[in-house]
């Protein structure tokens, strides 16, 4: 009996061992693509801008760059060659339209240009701390490539040239932020360059993406090789020595992204320390959090459901938003659940939809196009939660949860608007309609605020 049942044993170590193997290898393998990549902007800063871009073959890159397509006076070359390529142009000027032209040296061959034209260009932030109008818009999970991703972006494209911003006409976005699950199902690179670079690779030519990390992200190793993220504050902020989780500045917004997939969210955990400082620190009028597991959810994910996605929902809520409300945050995005949902201005809600009372929902006006103020920095008085998970995907839910005032089975993105003193968000469908709108605007402090009981 002793012999079979260390036949059995050993036969199962051995199925295990041959299980990891194969999986070690499908994960390493699903790391890597080969193939070109177009370029792609990140990590914005008012002096300086990060290019990256892919050749199917080494070669030594170089980005040459002005202040008009005739002119493009200044050049940066990579070291030595390479297939993922990645260069930092500085000593750029704050708010300033650059164009650029992708260059590729191969040994033995002559230099090719890969990009180039009036169509490559990017704009710089304004400086650090300065009231200047923004505009950044939200894909919700976006990289699952097919029929309704092309129509949500084409929507998305459609409603910014039908509503151009009064200020300038380019860029039509400053920022494009993701609330993660950038590429399905499994996370691949060359899931990636299917699911996201390719159908977005007009907007991501132009304009900065910044990334949040999801699950289906996280089955491969490819999201932190493909996306250059501001570990050392390269783009504002407070530097968190990771990737994971980080902030930035732009105008007189800060974003914190963190990571709610890979990192602990227990009190006292290193990112939620990190948090805690980062908002202290920082001294912009307006702060929006972007992340991928929902506090506060019931669409395709109930975010009251411990075994739902391992509990991460309910430690979101229960340890990290109360840093975040008290660093005064006043949008908070996420993702995860394939729908659309948006909360009323609300606060101190960190327990399960029962435990709701109605003092936490500081504003109570319905419908979809209403209109909030906050006093000042006050961390008490108010935050706004949006769900947007459904930029490529949608699936069925109660949509009933009672801190959500508007919550909606539809496809689409989201629009920010921020000027000075005044937000304005809209969701727009993938049939191109605005079928939520919500506005926040800041007026003076009006005493100390309450904490939460």
């Amino acid at each position: 009996m002793k012999i079979w049942v260390k036949r059995i044993v050993t036969g199962l170590l051995a199925l295990l061992l041959i299980y990891g193997a194969g999986r070690f290898v499908d994960v390493y393998s699903g790391s890597f693509y080969t193939g070109e990549r177009a370029p792609y902007l990140m990590m914005p800063a008012p002096r300086a801008m990060t290019l990256r871009w892919q050749t199917a073959k080494p070669g030594q890159g170089r980005v040459r760059f002005g202040r008009t397509p005739g002119k493009l006076d200044q050049q940066v070359t990579e070291a030595s060659a390479a297939e993922e390529h990645e260069l930092r142009l500085q000593g750029l000027e704050p708010a300033t339209r650059y164009y650029y032209q992708i260059e590729n040296q191969v040994a033995g061959e002559a230099a090719q240009t890969l990009y180039s034209g009036k169509d490559y260009w990017f704009v710089t932030p304004p400086l650090t701390g300065k009231p200047a109008p923004l505009r950044f818009a939200v894909l919700g999970d976006p990289g699952y490539a097919g029929v309704m991703q092309t129509e949500v972006r084409d929507a998305l494209m459609t409603w910014l040239a039908e509503n151009p911003r009064p200020d300038r006409a380019l860029p039509y976005l400053d920022l494009l932020l993701t609330t993660g699950d950038n590429a399905y199902r499994s996370g691949s690179n060359k899931q990636f360059q299917q699911g996201f670079f390719s159908p977005y690779r007009t907007i991501l030519r132009n304009v900065p993406i910044w990334p949040a990390y999801g699950n289906h992200d996280a089955r491969r190793w490819a999201f932190f090789d493909i996306f250059s993220l501001p570990s050392e504050a390269e783009s504002g902020g407070l530097a968190s020595h990771t990737e994971h989780y980080y902030s930035f500045d732009y105008a007189n917004a800060h974003f914190v992204m963190l990571d709610t997939t890979a990192s602990s969210m227990t009190v006292g955990s290193e990112m939620l320390d990190w948090l805690q400082r980062d908002l202290a620190a920082t001294t912009q009028k307006w702060i929006i959090a972007a992340f991928h597991h929902p506090p506060y959810s019931r669409g395709s994910h109930d975010s009251d459901n411990r075994r739902d996605s391992g509990g991460r929902m309910f430690a979101m809520r229960k340890n990290v938003l109360p840093i975040l409300e008290a660093g005064g945050a006043d949008l908070v995005l996420s993702g995860h659940s394939h729908m659309y949902e948006r909360s009323y201005f609300s606060g101190c809600h960190y327990g399960d939809a029962d435990t709701l009372q109605a003092s936490m929902l500081r504003d109570k006006t319905t419908g979809t196009k209403v209109a909030y103020k906050k006093p000042g920095r006050d961390g008490y008085s108010g935050t706004v939660y949006m769900v947007i998970g459904s930029s490529s995907k949608q699936d069925q839910g109660r949509l009933d949860h009672p801190v959500m005032a508007v919550s909606l089975a539809e496809a689409g993105s989201v629009v920010v608007d921020i000027d000075n003193d005044m937000m304005i968000a809209r969701f727009i469908t993938r049939a191109g309609l605005v079928a939520d709108q919500f506005s926040i605007q800041k007026t003076a402090a009006t005493g100390q605020a309450v904490p939460c009981s």
